[in-house]
């Protein structure tokens, strides 16, 4: 096979986005002592991740800024528990920027798939919707960044995924094509059918088994199961 080139999303593909996250919320929650107006943390964490997935949604198509998105997720999230409190909000948002990344937990078997694709001779890249100065805190902290060659965070290319321009850009820094390129990532709509239309080819992860396979999509539920899918890739 000659696609050496293989370009991963971070958030739920390698790096635990849905797990470390809770955790630093959790950590967030009880030092903000928010049990104090708000009585169950599940609840909690319901109404943010609603909330955070609809403003995500809003900055994925360049209807709001990042630094707008950061609080007002936490500024609707705590005004939903009827606490209007916008300096409070502000000061959970920061912590939480700060906290957030340095969670580590990577999905089951991520280091040892990429040292076996790294033995493989793989060239190994980021591309990620992720801000730009929590992203590289994962991939520190989390023992990932030596794999990697090429991190493309998609604030600096001034589109983010699907936009086959952040996949143009990201085959460019790498000094590849389309034709030898991969791109792995767990967002059907935004990793597999951007990269596609970028004439890439894609492996969708689905860990939790949600999306219905399609005829023409290679898909995993294990990153250990990428090796074998790549050398079986025409």
């Amino acid at each position: 096979m000659n696609k050496k080139h293989l370009f991963f999303d971070l958030d739920r593909t390698l790096w635990d986005f849905e797990t470390n996250s809770q955790k630093a919320l959790e950590m967030l929650f009880s030092e903000f002592k928010l049990a104090d107006s708000i009585k169950d943390f599940n609840k909690f964490h319901h109404e943010y991740k609603r909330i955070n997935a609809k403003l995500w949604k809003l900055y994925g198509a360049g209807k709001m800024k990042k630094e707008e998105l950061r609080d007002e997720r936490f500024i609707q999230t705590l005004s939903a528990f009827k606490i209007q409190d916008r300096a409070l909000a502000v000061k959970f948002s920061d912590s939480y920027v700060d906290v957030s990344p340095r969670q580590t937990i990577l999905f089951p078997d991520t280091i040892d798939t990429l040292e076996a694709l790294k033995k493989l001779d793989y060239q190994m890249h980021i591309i990620t919707n992720g801000f730009e100065e929590v992203q590289h805190i994962k991939l520190e902290n989390s023992n990932l960044k030596p794999f990697f060659d090429v991190i493309v965070c998609s604030e600096n290319v001034g589109y983010n995924k699907p936009d086959i321009r952040v996949f143009q850009y990201a085959m460019n820094k790498a000094k590849t094509i389309a034709n030898n390129s991969v791109m792995i990532g767990d967002d059907r709509a935004v990793d597999i059918q951007g990269a596609l239309r970028a004439g890439m080819r894609a492996i969708l992860f689905d860990p939790r088994n949600q999306y219905k396979q399609s005829a023409d999509e290679v898909k995993v539920q294990n990153i250990n199961e990428l090796p074998l899918m790549l050398a079986m890739m025409k």
